[in-house]
């Protein structure tokens, strides 16, 4: 089969199966969404008569297996374009011998059409992936915890599908890069720093693949921490709305880094004294002890009160970590430079500002007099946004302005080492060495 006959072919096979892909729209920028996967149940009649209870109940038919699709087919020039694709992936932090260009190379001059597809196709899953969800992976990432939806098997699929039929690979990879203006501007930074400066080059490209860990939309209306810089972020349509001081957990009781969202906020809340830290208010004044049925102690607890640890508010924000953000009792705190001080959740200033702000968006009933009201009452009382808002607490050693220069923060945690070993590593898991914990006061 000459040449022009076997574009032909594989344009009629490229068609044949995009017919079986029903969501070109969109594909490329945004996610698919929860309902666009979903898949309808069985609705009951509504004015049938109930089953027999003596019936048998009716076997449920197993889903049907996923479809095995045909093998990706590529066509020499678009393995060409992944090519230079890879080999221009610097600018993103990344590292291209990693997607084994030289071997794609063989596979593209072997004259063997399926091995060509099939390495192309290796290397464009493994670039996808990267590019979406970060190059360093699972454990390396050192107390991550933050769900990112942006690219599974299935969808992975569909985007290559996409590319290949639309011969617009660069553009459906782009696509999967973080849209948040700081990971453009640490790209710039990176383009602009002097090759010979290892260290800094390091500490960019792993905070630009921090970014690539994180949901590629966070939201249009979100509360971002970032646990080195000390600050928490109210950001709407792009903008900072809201910006205070934040205490992030000390150094031998780290914030984890994680996503919820959070739903509302309790007044005047009752402290729930952990069970490492509850040796240490047992039978203190001020601390009441909760017992069960039993008889025996369960935990301690503090009441509402101008000593309660936890201020005048906490958010009500439910995650396994048990972490959120929360007002306080000794606000001098929030002075210091160093605020590395709590057991791990997040002390925030002005605190009661914010939540107003949010308790009165979106027709909210929660009125500042109605908080004020309630706070004076001194009884515990829930108060719900009327709708959710995302709450992410992370962890950026580095932020970068828009002439290119680097605002460094101090690395807290001392993970930043056992994250650039996992980012230098082809496979993103290369285990660090365990941080040394620092005691403090």
């Amino acid at each position: 089969m000459i040449a022009g006959e076997q574009d032909k072919e594989d344009g009629k096979v490229n068609r044949a199966r995009w017919k079986n892909w029903s969501m070109l729209s969109g594909l490329v920028a945004l996610p698919l969404s929860a309902a666009a996967l979903a898949q309808s149940a069985p609705v009951a009649d509504p004015i049938g008569p109930l089953p027999d209870k003596a019936a048998p109940p009716a076997e449920v038919a197993p889903p049907p297996p996923e479809p095995v699709l045909p093998p990706a087919i590529w066509r020499p020039d678009q393995a060409q374009a992944l090519l230079a694709y890879i080999g221009q992936v610097g600018a993103e932090g990344l590292t291209p011998a990693d997607y084994d260009p030289a071997g794609l190379l063989a596979a593209t001059r072997s004259g063997d059409p399926m091995r060509m597809s099939a390495a192309a196709t290796e290397r464009f899953n493994k670039l996808s992936s990267d590019l979406a969800l970060g190059h360093v992976r699972g454990d390396a990432r050192i107390g991550w915890h933050v769900d990112d939806p942006d690219l599974d098997a299935k969808r992975q699929r569909q985007l290559l599908d996409y590319a290949l039929y639309t011969n617009r690979l660069a553009e459906a990879l782009n696509g999967l890069l973080p849209s948040h203006p700081q990971y453009g501007a640490l790209r710039h930074a990176l383009e602009v720093t002097a090759k010979t400066d290892t260290a800094k080059i390091n500490r960019i490209r792993l905070n630009m693949d921090r970014w690539r860990w994180l949901p590629r939309e966070l939201g249009n209306k979100y509360i971002i921490v970032n646990v080195p810089a000390f600050h928490a972020t109210l950001v709407e349509n792009g903008v900072t709305r809201w910006k205070q001081k934040a205490i992030a957990g000390a150094i031998k009781t780290p914030t984890p880094q994680l996503s919820v969202m959070a739903t509302g906020v309790i007044l005047n809340p009752w402290w729930e004294v952990p069970p490492s830290i509850s040796k240490e208010v047992a039978g203190k004044p001020g601390y009441v002890a909760l017992k069960g049925k039993d008889g025996k102690l369960q935990r301690w607890r503090q009441p509402p009160g101008p000593s309660n640890a936890l201020g005048q508010l906490k958010f009500v924000m439910y995650n396994p970590q048990n972490i959120y953000l929360h007002d306080t009792n000794a606000r001098s705190r929030f002075s210091s430079r160093m605020r590395a001080l709590s057991h791990g959740c997040v002390r925030t200033e002005n605190v009661l500002d914010l939540a107003t702000e949010l308790l009165g968006d979106d027709g909210g009933e929660w009125t500042p007099e109605k908080i004020a009201e309630t706070l004076a009452s001194k009884k515990s009382k829930q108060a719900n946004f009327v709708k959710p808002v995302p709450v992410y607490i992370v962890y950026f050693s580095a932020a970068a302005l828009t002439d290119g220069s680097i605002i460094d923060y101090d690395d807290l945690y001392k993970r930043d080492a056992q994250v650039i070993a996992a980012l230098l590593d082809t496979d993103g898991k290369k285990p660090g060495v365990p941080a040394k914990r620092v005691a403090t006061k």
